[in-house]
């Protein structure tokens, strides 16, 4: 299993968002190869803010193993988290975040000065699928206009 293999299964969750009228970011938290978790945006259908994809992933993945710590996980998610989402990610110990699309708009970046908002001991690794990412976006709000 490949890291390009487990960010296509978070753009299948992103798709999932798009059909549901969401947002579509997509994400999914793996262990020793294995899928644990997934998420895609519920914001809409949870009338929750907080209901983003990586949240939903990451709180399955807690009640899954059983830990408020992933320090043996990766996330995978289509597009570059929210400053939420990066203090969510931060405090979970995730030991490597992947994502595709970075977010001009509303990433962790804009708000974070190049610093790095995550645990130190986390590996980041992004632009993995970023078109296939970034085009899901671009049709969602496309037909949004």
């Amino acid at each position: 299993m490949t890291d390009e293999y487990f960010m296509k299964m978070a753009l299948k969750e992103a798709e999932r968002a798009f059909e549901e009228d969401e947002v579509p970011v997509g994400a999914v938290v793996v262990i020793n190869n294995k899928i644990i978790s997934r998420g895609y945006n519920m914001v809409e259908k949870l009338k929750d803010p907080t209901a983003h994809a990586e949240i939903i992933a990451l709180t399955s993945a807690f009640n899954s193993i059983g830990s408020k710590y992933l320090p043996d996980a990766t996330l995978y998610v289509t597009v570059e988290p929210c400053l939420m989402c990066a203090g969510a990610l931060h405090w979970s110990k995730v030991g490597k975040i992947v994502w595709g699309a970075t977010d001009v708009k509303n990433g962790h970046h804009i708000y974070t000065d190049d610093r790095n908002p995550f645990h130190p001991k986390t590996q980041v690794l992004t632009g993995l699928l970023a078109e296939e990412a970034a085009a899901l976006m671009k049709a969602f709000f496309k037909q949004k206009r």
